[in-house]
């Protein structure tokens, strides 16, 4: 099978200009990035309107839980779509289609593992990420619908997303889970203040988030059955054999983007556990900053996602300028964003906080953590940027070297250090302090890699 029967894609990925091009593929992605946080936000955001911190420190808690199954869906999305468009680069369709139906296969039995796991050792888990008794009956509810019920949906619509993206359907990809949290926000308060009796407006944010999800999951399926007559995408029949190379491909570049993520999960839950040992209210000002910061490093994911296909089909065709266009290219524009959103954050932090919740001492706490962490984001971009490019690359060892040294070697370690000497102080700087020291080590090895493939630096 040729090249250019792989999709009608193959234009934008060899011969449009590269800004070009990666608008192509980023705009929707950033679209889609900002969307999905607009509904994780919404959920936040209408639960705080009941101003119980309690509330929302619960719905904090099982973020990091529903974090891990975005994680497993990096595994075969990222893994597997990473390296169907290398084999379409180098003219293996045929295996590019097996590794797009085993991904999908595999993604679905890892769901439901995830989703067993999390049932049997719900209680357990949600005392060890610091649910008090205040928090862990709202958190049970939460955990249930979106993590027990929702993982297979929200698993599967992301596999889908990231493989349609991967052979050049940014638009379709993006769309559906767009779509997905739009609905999200307009379900929320019909089933948290409508449906659901009071004192259960956590569980109505949950079972609208899960109902969300499963529909963004049947607008995958829908276009998998359209696109599979000019595309290698098709809903699988059965787990396809592939070569012992596809499979080890998958995971050298799925494992290190989803320990990544799992990564800056685990440091997530070790700043709600040390949040909480301050107090509820220090929990619940974290939890809505969390959520608020991620607008800039969604964009610049969003961007980084957009730029991995265009690299990786570049690299597999041997097109290194064209290749390390997209890299210098992405990190400009994010650049841009993480810059802007600095300036935004230290002068709009306390309408924001006041925006999510009307409960003084958690906007002031809120607003104190926000204008502090803004700083990190620039180098926190830089950091995933470096990431995504060596996934694209086919250097997985990296990446998963760049996950660990960021997350067990220097954010974890310095958050228990400087909370440990200057309390939620040092919790709330520890993010720049990890990130810049990050970006150093990151950029030093990402030299030497470039230098070892006899690539130019950038």
């Amino acid at each position: 099978m040729k090249k250019e029967h792989a999709g009608s894609k193959i234009e934008i990925f060899e011969n449009k200009p590269i800004w070009q091009a990666l608008a192509i593929m980023a705009i929707p992605t950033v679209i889609s990035q900002l969307i999905t946080l607009v509904y994780n936000i919404a959920d936040t955001w209408f639960i705080g309107q009941t101003n119980n911190p309690y509330m929302v420190a619960a719905s904090a808690l099982v973020a990091t839980i529903f974090l891990m199954a975005t994680a497993i869906a990096n595994l075969f999305g990222v893994g597997g779509g990473n390296l169907v468009v290398r084999l379409i680069g180098s003219g293996q369709q045929e295996e590019a289609k097996k590794v797009a139906s085993w991904s999908l296969v595999m993604s679905a039995i890892s769901a439901l593992a995830f989703s067993l796991l999390c049932l049997i050792f719900m209680n357990p888990l949600l005392r060890a990420l610091g649910a008090s008794d205040n928090t862990i009956g709202y958190a049970r509810q939460y955990l249930f619908f979106v993590v027990i019920i929702g993982a297979l949906p929200t698993i599967l619509s992301n596999t889908m997303s990231s493989m349609l993206r991967n052979v050049g359907y940014s638009k379709e990809a993006a769309f559906g889970l767009g779509f997905g949290g739009i609905l999200n926000v307009f379900l929320d308060p019909l089933f948290m203040f409508v449906l659901m009796p009071e004192g259960y407006e956590v569980m109505g944010a949950a079972i609208a988030t899960m109902l969300s999800n499963v529909i963004a999951m049947l607008y995958y399926i829908y276009i998998y059955h359209k696109v599979q007559k000019e595309t290698i995408l098709a809903l699988p029949r059965k787990l396809e054999k592939i070569l012992p190379e596809s499979v080890k491909s998958v995971f050298s570049v799925g494992v290190p983007s989803a320990v990544s993520l799992l990564l800056y999960d685990l440091t997530n839950m070790v700043i709600n556990m040390l949040s909480s040992s301050h107090g509820d209210l220090e929990l619940a000002a974290m939890g809505i900053v969390l959520k608020v910061e991620r607008l800039p490093l969604n964009i610049g994911i969003g961007i980084c996602i957009g730029m991995m296909p265009l690299a990786a089909y570049n690299y597999a065709a041997k097109n290194k300028k064209r290749m390390q266009g997209f890299f210098s290219a992405a990190r400009i524009a994010g650049l841009a964003v993480s810059i802007g959103s600095v300036i935004l954050y230290r002068f709009a932090a306390p309408y924001i906080m006041s925006a999510f919740i009307d409960e003084a001492e958690t906007v002031r706490l809120g607003t104190t953590f926000l204008q502090a962490r803004c700083f990190a984001t620039p180098f926190m971009f830089l950091s995933f940027h470096v990431v995504h490019y060596m996934q694209a690359v086919d250097e997985g060892k990296i990446s998963f070297c760049f996950a660990v040294i960021r997350q067990l070697g220097l954010n974890i370690p310095i958050l228990l250090l400087l909370n440990a000497i200057f309390g939620m102080t040092g919790i709330i700087w520890t993010q720049l302090t990890a990130d810049v020291i990050n970006v150093i080590i990151s950029y030093v090895i990402y030299a030497r890699v470039m230098k070892k493939d006899k690539f130019q630096f950038y």
